[in-house]
């Protein structure tokens, strides 16, 4: 038997262990490991979605722009897409985990992106990087997962140290959100926002003060406009008033307290103050009660206007709220009422004068009119024709009796000194049309006329004259002469004989020296008679010999 015949043995077969992995596969289960940890890290640090609105998607990018707070990246806009109304973009916005607190129902998102406003210029940054979205955190316990994002930025965040303020105007007039706000010129906040009044008769706007300026706002503070250029006309010149350039351009707020009272206590929040218009009206003292009066004038009120100064001897004490026409059926005649509003307090501030009550100021009103007070229209301005109310009293003015129980009270009223004496012309006027200047000139034609005549009559009487008169009068010229050259001959003898050195007045001189040697002697023998009469009858008695 060969070897190939032989029968080979049966192999003897073991199996392996199965209960032992392959190497191989310890791979991919690392891998899946490593892979849901990342998955379940991500999920981990991965927060809410949100959906904000804005009006465009100007700048935004979907998986590049940023969602910033405080230039710190707190998500990143995931989706972009049109509302189905296609009113509006609605941007997806993926939040980190820690950013969870920006979902709060006041959270304030908005594009940055480089702008120009009336707070300045913002955003320059984004030319380089790109334009992402800002956000605002908010402090409602109340979530959302939809906003709707701001036009501009906010000019405060609820981050920003100070405090806000309330003010109620009766127009915005040059002013703007970012608009300044000024302390002794120094900018310390701007205006949050502005809106209207429920009413619509005014204005609420919000202003935001810098810490640590905000205690500068005290009970007495007041606030005005400081937008544009205030000038001021006076005796001691021009004054020119302007908080800075920008409030030039662009309008501005400022506030003080007046200088002769104290500032009081530090106001609070959201407390509510009056706007006015310039900084004079602001620092003025409170008027007080107002009392309305009306006054009818009988004549024209050109040059009168809603907001006149009503004034008392230069005091302004009040302004004119309305003008209207009237006809009175008893007189036929039209009457111009005029309503004012005066406010008494502004000269009892001046006087010192103690309040009185709504009684004894209407028997006050009564007393002083009967003491003539009266109201006449003034000229304030002879270039522009602008007329006021003046308060005056006038002695001699007609008495008149006021119903004190009607509202408002009737106020008497005398006319303008402009007026008569615009009425004087007038019939000066009317009586110099009745003058006949047709006849006076006819009449000084015919007159002129007769003079003419005679004029050429004495004319020619005066030739006729110098022809037939001439002769005899150089004759009686010659003679005239003669004598006239003898009188300077005589006079001029006597200049002669009155000399100082003439003998005449030499002779003359020593005359009067005998006289007055005369007159001497006659004094003393009259004082001797007067002492010795006797001597009269027996002479002069001889001297004793010693």
């Amino acid at each position: 038997m060969s070897d190939e015949d032989t029968p080979l043995a049966e192999p003897v077969v073991s199996r392996r262990r199965n209960w032992l992995p392959s190497l191989i596969w310890l791979i991919p289960i690392v891998a899946a490991l490593v892979g849901v940890t990342l998955v379940a890290r991500i999920l981990i640090d991965r927060g809410p979605v949100i959906v904000i609105s804005f009006d465009t998607a100007e700048g935004l990018e979907a998986g590049k722009t940023a969602v910033k707070y405080k230039e710190v990246q707190i998500g990143t806009v995931q989706t972009i897409r049109l509302a189905k109304d296609r009113s509006e973009v609605r941007v997806a916005v993926q939040l980190k985990k820690e950013a969870e607190g920006f979902t709060a129902k006041d959270t304030r998102f908005w594009v940055v992106r480089p702008r120009l406003d009336t707070s300045g210029i913002s955003g320059l940054g984004t030319l380089l990087s790109g334009a992402y979205i800002g956000a605002d955190a908010g402090t409602s316990e109340e979530s959302a997962d939809e906003f709707k994002g701001l036009d501009v930025p906010p000019i405060v965040t609820r981050d920003a140290s100070g405090r806000q303020f309330l003010l109620h105007a009766r127009d915005v007039g040059s002013l703007d959100i970012g608009s300044p706000v000024y302390f002794r010129r120094i900018k310390v906040g701007q205006i949050a926002a502005y809106e209207l009044d429920p009413d619509g008769r005014g204005v609420t706007l919000r202003v935001f003060v810098n810490s640590p300026y905000e205690k500068f706002v005290g009970a007495n503070t007041r606030f005005w406009q400081a937008s544009g250029i205030e000038i001021d006309l006076n005796s001691g010149g021009l004054k020119v008033h302007t908080q800075s350039l920008a409030t030039v351009l662009l309008g501005g707020i400022a506030f003080g307290t007046p200088p002769d009272s104290a500032m009081g206590p530090v106001s609070g929040e959201n407390t509510e103050f009056t706007l006015a218009e310039d900084e004079k009206t602001a620092m003025k003292e409170p008027d007080g009660p107002s009392q309305n009066l009306l006054l009818y004038f009988n004549q024209s009120l050109r040059g009168l206007s809603p907001g006149a100064v009503v004034d008392f001897r230069g005091v302004e004490i009040g302004e004119v709220k309305s003008i209207g026409v009237e006809f009175d059926r008893q007189e036929r005649e039209f009457k111009m009422p005029v309503l004012v509003q005066i406010y008494p307090d502004r000269l009892r501030r001046r006087s010192n004068e103690p309040q009185l009550s709504r009684h004894s100021q209407v028997e006050r009103l009564q007393f002083l009119i009967g003491k003539g007070l009266r109201a006449q229209l003034r000229t304030g301005n002879l270039l522009t024709g602008q007329v006021y109310v003046a308060l005056d009293f006038f002695p001699k003015a007609k008495a008149v009796k006021v119903d004190v129980s009607q509202n408002p009270i009737e106020l008497p009223t005398v006319a303008n000194s402009l007026d008569e004496i615009q009425l004087q012309v007038a019939e000066i006027a009317s009586k110099l049309n009745k003058v006949p200047f047709e006849e006076i000139g006819t009449d000084l034609r015919k007159s002129l006329a007769t003079l003419d005549k005679t004029l050429t009559s004495a004319e020619a009487l005066a030739r006729r004259l110098n022809n037939d008169v001439a002769p005899e009068m150089t004759a009686a010229m010659k003679d005239v002469r003669k004598t006239l050259n003898s009188a300077d001959r005589t006079l001029s003898n006597a200049d002669k004989t009155l000399a100082s050195d003439s003998p005449l007045q030499q002779d003359l001189r020593q005359t009067l020296q005998e006289l007055s040697r005369a007159a001497g002697s006659l004094r003393v023998l009259t004082d001797y008679l007067e002492r010795h009469p006797e001597s009269l009858l027996r002479g002069k008695p001889e001297e004793k010999k010693k």
